[in-house]
């Protein structure tokens, strides 16, 4: 698994959906490899064709929000439809994008 591979998965959730760092790595055949598509999302931003906000942790919380800026994350996720309060994404296993599944 490299940067690659991970952008290549980011670059296939639909607008309105989310996924988490872990299920990009199981996907990717790296089960514990959750902090390395962290890494990843934090070196994305000079590429515009990651949509690296629709990455969240595995309780739906907005972790990467610190990568974008205050409020940013957010920001791009609500024009998209999500609700969120408190950096939590609502209803998080609504918009839950699993790439195991849906790929």
């Amino acid at each position: 698994m490299d940067f690659n591979d991970i952008y290549e998965v980011v670059r296939l959730i639909p607008s309105g959906r989310v996924t988490s760092y872990g299920a990009i790595a199981a996907y990717l055949g790296s089960k514990g490899g959750a902090r390395m598509v962290g890494w990843a999302m934090n070196a994305s931003h000079s590429q515009s064709d990651i949509p690296a906000h629709r990455v969240v942790n595995r309780n739906g919380l907005l972790s990467g929000k610190n990568f974008f800026g205050p409020g940013k994350m957010q920001e791009l996720l609500e024009k998209e439809g999500i609700k969120i309060v408190d950096d939590q994404i609502v209803e998080f296993k609504n918009v839950f994008w699993e790439p195991s599944i849906e790929l």
